[in-house]
């Protein structure tokens, strides 16, 4: 191990604060409520930054990029529709396609190119693509299985009426809404937002992280006619 894969694990893991992961997971998991979430989309992320370091991914993200903006949009428009209109149905049973995680991962990829994915790229020169590729990802894995883990976790407490998990949800819910919206408004109106990705995911994962833990912590289970 060198040290430039070495700093490619370091990227993986801070893309994976990124805040259109944060929204996209959290929000995905709303709709598809598995654990495994945030593995899959990492994988699929990892996979075409992979294929953009080792340079044959360029055609594919190049037809697929616009389709990333709107992708978050949908999440945030499906989001918003259950928090404010349907808060009282169980989780979907029909799921669209965009639902899947590994997919959705892969489209974000071809989307959103952060500081962190077009670094990863440039030390791709340095070293073996695919095993920088792989170091990479498994950055993104760490963070991301652990935010999908986590966001499945809340999900499943709230789904069996534990208070706190109850209003976590909401407001977790309340943030993916605003993040997916004006992220994939920002893509769609290509405005640079590199500079502020770093502080602003952090700041989301700090936010959400915070929110997660109070939800576990001495929730109650609240029966029907208690208040």
């Amino acid at each position: 191990m060198n040290a430039t894969l070495i700093v490619g694990l370091a990227l993986g893991m801070r893309h994976g604060t990124d805040p259109d992961h944060l929204a996209a997971i959290d929000g995905l998991t709303r709709i598809r409520p598995r654990s495994t979430n945030g593995i899959l989309f990492a994988l699929g992320h990892g996979l075409v930054v992979t294929m953009l370091a080792a340079g044959i991914g360029h055609v594919i993200a190049a037809r697929f990029a616009f389709i990333g903006p709107w992708t978050l949009i949908l999440i945030g428009g499906a989001n918003l529709w259950r928090i404010f209109w349907v808060p009282q149905l169980p989780v979907s049973v029909k799921r669209p396609i965009v639902a899947q995680p590994f997919l959705l991962g892969m489209l974000l990829a071809a989307g959103f190119e952060t500081a962190s994915q077009l670094s990863a790229l440039i030390l791709a020169g340095q070293t073996n693509a695919w095993l920088l590729g792989a170091f990479f990802s498994c950055g993104m894995l760490l963070v991301d299985g652990l935010d999908g883990y986590l966001a499945a976790s809340t999900q499943q407490l709230a789904a069996i009426g534990h208070s706190n998990a109850k209003a976590a949800s909401r407001l977790l819910g309340i943030l993916v809404v605003i993040f997916s919206l004006g992220l994939g408004g920002a893509e769609l109106a290509s405005m640079n937002l590199d500079r502020f990705a770093l502080p602003l995911g952090l700041t989301l994962f700090v936010m959400v992280i915070g929110i997660r833990v109070w939800a576990r912590s001495s929730s109650r289970l609240l029966v029907p006619g208690q208040h």
